[in-house]
């Protein structure tokens, strides 16, 4: 039994969003098939709160959070393209929190999105939604998300910003005195150390591979999530992408 599973930056109403993939993930949760006590959301669960944006699969997602809500704890980290999360976490029987802290295996794991050290997405909003355009562009000309990925992280800006997240998130994690801090925002998936705390990064539902993380006895794994495998297997099946080229750790 998980203590908690991690997903981030699903997007719901962007044409990126993996939403077929991450309706049959939740069906393994639900389905006992991937055991948790605890399923955290952590941020951007929608693209915007546009219900006119939502396709089938992004529906279904809907479904499957709201019976998932009836069988284990589900938390929802407000992220940036949220809006009122509160006017519609009713709807799913969820709880909604700008961050979380859980203990696990006698360690102090924090919860955030992260966007809240990402200064420039309050400072040049426009060239924000120019920046998110032209990523959403490159992914729906290239499926496999390659070269998307490419260029996001050859990008001066988003790496800048992607280490003003990890800085104030650990930052935050030692003030909260906890052992580890897991983000989203960067859709990034991977692991770093910080003296004390441990940096991890649950990647996002709108590119491939998707990730997840899990937590169990203050141990914290990224994954990425394979469609075809055994559902039985999902949780052993930790993968760090670069630049983060390291296993699954203990926290320490």
């Amino acid at each position: 039994m998980l203590d908690a599973v991690v997903i981030s930056d699903i997007h719901l109403g962007s044409a990126n969003s993996q939403a077929k993939a991450l309706g049959h993930f939740l069906e393994d949760v639900r389905h006992g098939r991937l055991r948790t006590r605890r399923l955290v959301l952590n941020g951007d669960v929608f693209d915007s709160i546009d219900f006119r944006r939502l396709k089938k699969h992004h529906w279904n997602v809907l479904s499957e959070l709201r019976k998932l809500s009836d069988e284990v704890e589900i938390t929802w980290i407000v992220g940036n393209h949220d809006g009122a999360a509160d006017d519609i976490s009713h709807l799913l029987g969820v709880e909604v929190l700008q961050d979380l802290v859980v203990e696990s295996g006698g360690k102090r794991v924090l919860f955030l999105h992260g966007h809240r050290f990402d200064e420039f997405i309050s400072r040049y909003p426009v060239c924000t939604w120019l920046a998110d355009r032209v990523y959403n562009a490159l992914q729906w000309v290239d499926p496999s998300h390659r070269f998307a990925k490419f260029a996001k992280r050859r990008s001066k800006t988003f790496l800048r910003n992607a280490e003003k997240i990890f800085a104030g998130a650990v930052r935050l994690a030692e003030k909260y005195g906890c052992d580890a801090v897991c983000c989203g925002h960067t859709h990034h998936a991977g692991v770093r150390e910080a003296g004390a705390v441990t940096y991890y990064n649950s990647g996002c539902w709108t590119e491939k591979p998707c990730h997840y993380l899990t937590l169990r006895d203050g141990v914290v794994a990224v994954h990425a999530y394979a469609p075809h495998k055994a559902p039985d297997a999902l949780a052993d099946s930790t993968v760090v992408e670069e630049p983060a080229a390291a296993p699954a750790m203990a926290v320490a």
